[in-house]
């Protein structure tokens, strides 16, 4: 029960980075749309155009990927003023949105946790690779009728054990 609360946690921490950064960039908020498990070996899904990765290591161990269509981020660039639309702006969008992954750990989970820099990339080419020992959870979001995927593949080593 304890592993099941704390991952929880940690998606309602970074569900909630997410909401919070659309709300920041366009002043509406990104609603939730569904939550779900993945298959136990399945790795990290990249459901978009553009995808960012953070890994972890220490208290927690895994990565977490946000993902967001090409429409989705040039939308979002548009609303908060933005003129330029290339991928290196989507890129940068999703790497930002990272980042917002990085600072809510890392407050939360100080020194005890080391997170990496944002991986951004273009399309769905990239293997990710399993990390965890537990099922992911990937979370779909919708935004002005757009969608954008958040998949955290996390476990505490310690309590895993338990």
């Amino acid at each position: 029960m304890i592993r099941y609360e704390q991952r929880l946690q940690h998606v309602e921490l970074l569900s909630s980075a997410v909401s919070d950064f659309f709300a920041q960039w366009s002043g509406e908020a990104a609603m939730v749309r569904t939550a779900f498990l993945l298959d136990k070996a399945q790795p990290p899904v990249l459901w978009n155009d553009f995808n960012s990765i953070i890994h972890m290591d220490g208290l927690l161990l895994g990565s977490v990927c946000f993902s967001a269509s090409r429409k989705l981020l040039s939308h979002l660039l548009l609303v908060s003023g933005k003129s330029k639309y290339e991928d290196e702006e989507h890129v940068a969008l999703v790497d930002q949105m990272s980042r917002q992954f990085s600072g809510r750990l890392r407050t939360k989970y100080g020194a005890s946790l080391r997170v990496s820099e944002p991986e951004g990339f273009p399309g769905k080419d990239k293997d990710v690779r399993k990390l965890s020992k537990a099922s992911a959870c990937a979370v779909a979001f919708s935004w002005r009728g757009y969608e954008a995927g958040l998949v955290v593949d996390a476990y505490a080593p310690s309590v895993a054990s338990s």
